[in-house]
């Protein structure tokens, strides 16, 4: 059975009239049951991503800044979210999210997360509304258990995977593949 990533903690309140869409982390899985495609069985609710998974791909020093909020204003503006324990402990949770989902596409071929996509977040620092690179973490994940020798990471957002492509510049068992649109980076 098909299995997809999500919970509530996806919606995070953001201020009014923010431009970025976080209704729609509800509205996906609402109309995917509404529609038939999937049922209320196929979604699973991911744990929470541990520090040492975090680090795999992110500095320490990032992720000190991220945990105890400090990162500076511009920092904060250019992940493009207001900086809160909330929205950090939804970052943790998307990303475990794709190492679960990862482990029930090696079981059953295919897994989805509602959330999932952090393609910006570069290894020290957040960029466009990613604090935390999912994609990095679970490939990185499966090569460090052994569950995968190389990985190729198909990236077909309108913008660049830009923090994956920079956190594997130097990984040879990883190959990033970014299609995107050619004003957007």
């Amino acid at each position: 059975m098909l299995k997809i990533a999500w919970s509530s903690i996806y919606n995070h309140p953001l201020p009014p009239k923010h431009r970025f869409p976080m209704e729609k982390y509800d509205l996906l899985p609402q109309q995917l049951i509404h529609e038939g495609t999937v049922t209320q069985q196929h979604l699973f609710a991911p744990r929470m991503l541990t520090e040492e998974e975090i680090l795999s791909v992110h500095t320490l020093e990032y992720w000190e800044k991220l945990k105890h909020l400090n990162l500076s204003k511009a920092e904060e503006r250019k992940s493009g979210f207001p900086l809160s324990n909330g929205l950090v402990q939804r970052e943790r949770v998307i990303n475990a999210g794709t190492i679960e989902c990862a482990h029930f596409a090696l079981e059953k071929g295919m897994a989805m997360n509602i959330a999932g996509g952090t393609h910006h977040a570069y290894s020290d620092h957040a960029e466009g509304f990613c604090l935390l690179n999912d994609q990095a973490i679970a490939a990185q994940y499966l090569l460090d258990n052994q569950l995968a020798k190389q990985i190729l990471i198909i990236d077909l957002d309108v913008h660049q995977g830009n923090g994956t492509a920079e956190i594997f510049q130097d990984e040879s068992r990883v190959f990033t593949f970014s299609m995107h649109g050619e004003k957007n980076y």
